[in-house]
């Protein structure tokens, strides 16, 4: 869609199947079943929602999705539903890889940062050839210490390559990527999480990330198990929500598999997802 000086498209790479608890964490399957169904081993759906910011002179993308360097097992664990993926969206808009000029990580999970690099020949290699990858420093001091409970989150094959062909910057905190392009330091789900804000023409879109990964976790105690710090999570999900309502910014949800673009209103004193219609221009 048109958004103010800019254009922003849903890159999706498909979807894939996690465990129901590991996404809603202390609440109980009674509740979120209701919201989202399981299968018979106990995962639900979500989307693996990229986003690509056109700017002036610029091909941001945001998150690049599970990737394709999955075995056969893992293909199997996370039911990977791949009728499309990361470089055939971008194919669709006659996108190619060396048109990709940044790269921002929301952090470095396998299912954000799955598509940055790809296997040639044994070696792993940067998707995008030209691009620079944008990381927080303390997310990249998390992917490289990992412990018992963070290890399996992290795959080295998805970022070292980054740091051996230079096309790695880190940042630490709020950082202007490109004019009107801003990553915002949202850490609890990692120490080092960042979102995506994209302001043009006094209007504002937020890709979230994992921060709120669906529509569903917009109520506060709906948070993962994944979350490493829920403390931090909590106050920084409180705060983007209310300047969310109060600004009527326009929300990127990267694991909703039904609503991408929402805003927020509130109703009952409760918090409610807006659907967002693209019509093509805001």
């Amino acid at each position: 869609m048109k958004f103010g000086d800019v254009e922003l498209f849903v890159i999706s790479d498909g979807y894939f199947w996690l465990d129901g608890g590991s996404m809603f964490g202390v609440v109980p399957k009674v509740l979120w079943n209701r919201l989202m169904p399981s299968d018979e081993d106990n995962r639900i759906r979500l989307a693996l929602n990229c986003l690509l910011i056109r700017t002036a002179d610029k091909n941001v993308l945001v998150d690049t999705g599970i990737g394709d360097k999955f075995d056969k097992r893992l293909m199997e664990i996370y039911k990977t539903e791949r009728d499309t993926n990361l470089l055939s969206s971008l194919t669709n808009l006659r996108i190619q890889p060396p048109d990709i000029d940044i790269v921002i990580n929301t952090h470095l999970h396998f299912d954000h940062c799955g598509g940055n690099t790809l296997e040639e020949n044994g070696k792993y290699l940067p998707t995008f050839p030209r691009a620079k990858y944008v990381i927080q420093k303390k997310e990249w001091y998390a992917a490289l210490n990992t412990d018992e409970k963070t290890q399996s989150s992290y795959r080295r094959s998805d970022f070292i390559p980054l740091e051996e062909t230079g096309q790695l910057i880190l940042v630490d905190g709020e950082y202007e990527i490109a004019p009107g392009v801003m990553v915002l330091l949202t850490d609890g789900h990692t120490r080092g999480h960042q979102s995506v804000l994209v302001t043009s023409n006094a209007q504002r879109v937020l890709y979230l990330g994992d921060l709120i990964p669906t529509t569903y976790h917009l109520k506060i105690p709906y948070m993962t198990s994944y979350d490493q710090y829920p403390v931090a999570l909590v106050a920084c999900k409180k705060e983007i929500i209310k300047k969310a309502v109060e600004n009527n910014w326009l929300l990127v949800f990267e694991h909703d598999p039904n609503i991408t673009f929402a805003h927020l209103k509130v109703e009952n004193g409760r918090i409610i997802p807006a659907p967002f219609t693209v019509k093509n221009q805001m």
